[in-house]
């Protein structure tokens, strides 16, 4: 889960993009254990936070900016603690490690073990020398949508020009894809490409060099780092942002091949709904329905494989509907078409309509699913 926390010392940040104020600032971690007795017999049952209060007191008058319990077992309880930089955490290893905790009601002293944290960080894949089959693509999570909206903008939305601009200081950057922006995406996808951490809405983005070696500068130069924006009034905030190379060729010739083909069947597919809902407000454009109705018909038949007999029956139902139609319709002008002149008309058309909107979903539910498989 993403934490944003307040940054009191940015001594150890390295600028990333200064037209963004953006950092990169260290992640200051420390690991410390504390080791239990075998034969632990406690007088009175104690707790975990009591053992906390124990190694705060050890390090007074220094503190950690968040310390949490990460495991308890039979053998030690593990908290995990952050600092404001490394040198301070060295400082807080120092004052910690082999130190003794007593608690009223133990028998026994428990030990104390500090060792700096490696953090989470992936492991490359291999080959990373064979330039055919090395990664060039980084996959980005929890970036925070605020730090890359243009300034002035009332929509929190990130900007593909902005986040090109920052992480093209590793080296030149060949294609950048924000996913909550792409028409259709959730959709296609059946998720969600943003999310809120702690009040910050957050997006994900796909980013590929030029290079390889680009690529290797801008992954080595993100490990173990937080990104960090600093305020015009001097202040300053921090944020852990997963950071992984892309596996799923995301801008492979065939991953893209795909996703426009799909883009374009749903585009398809939301301009029909659009004239449905136009002609249930009241619009003319009959013949443009007529047509949508049979583009309808035509892909439900071809999506759900409806046998011979089917297919005619609707074939002749909207036949006899647009003679019908012919019929009782009277003459237009080609500028202005009249309103149907009768409410029998008109409840027909709108059964109609509501018919092929049935249709449409049942569309759109068949398509989705053979998206996805």
């Amino acid at each position: 889960t993403m934490t944003v926390t307040a940054v009191y010392d940015n001594s150890e940040a390295t600028e990333l993009c200064a037209a963004q104020h953006l950092y990169l600032k260290p992640i200051a971690k420390l690991l410390i254990s504390i080791l239990l007795p075998g034969s632990l017999e406690p007088v009175r049952p104690f707790s975990n936070w009591e053992v906390l209060d124990q190694l705060k007191s050890l390090i007074c008058p220094d503190q950690f900016t968040t310390v949490w319990l990460s495991s308890s077992t039979e053998d030690f309880i593990r908290f995990e603690g952050e600092a404001e930089t490394r040198s301070l955490v060295q400082i807080l290893k120092a004052k910690l490690h082999g130190k003794i905790i007593k608690l009223n009601g133990l028998k026994k002293d428990l030990k104390v073990v500090a060792t700096d944290a490696q953090g989470e960080w992936e492991h490359f894949p291999k080959g990373l020398k064979d330039h055919e089959k090395s990664p060039d693509s980084i996959y980005f999570e929890d970036l925070p949508c605020k730090w890359f909206a243009p300034k002035g903008s009332s929509k929190e939305k990130p900007c593909e020009e902005i986040l090109w601009v920052v992480f093209e200081s590793f080296g030149k950057i060949k294609n950048v894809d924000i996913l909550m922006l792409g028409p259709y995406r959730e959709v296609m996808t059946d998720r969600s490409f943003g999310g809120f951490s702690f009040g910050l809405q957050t997006f994900e983005a796909f980013i590929q060099y030029q290079e390889a070696t680009d690529f290797v500068k801008a992954m080595q130069s993100r490990r173990r780092m937080k990104l960090m924006l600093k305020g015009d009034d001097g202040k300053a905030l921090a944020c852990n942002v997963k950071v992984t190379s892309d596996t799923t060729k995301h801008f492979g010739e065939g991953a893209v091949r795909r996703r426009n083909q799909e883009r374009l069947k749903l585009q398809e597919l939301d301009e029909q709904l659009d004239l449905v809902d136009n002609i249930e407000m009241g619009g003319k454009d009959w013949s443009r329905l007529e047509n949508a109705i049979e583009s309808y018909s035509l892909s439900t038949v071809l999506l759900q494989n409806q046998n011979s007999k089917t297919v005619e029956n609707k074939r002749l139902q909207k036949n006899m509907f647009v003679k019908e139609d012919k019929k009782q319709k009277p003459k237009a002008k080609a500028e202005a078409p009249q309103e149907p002149d009768s409410s029998e008309e008109w409840e027909k058309r709108q059964y109609l309509v509501s018919q092929r909107r049935v249709e449409a979903l049942r569309f759109l539910s068949v398509l989705l699913r053979n998206i996805s498989g």
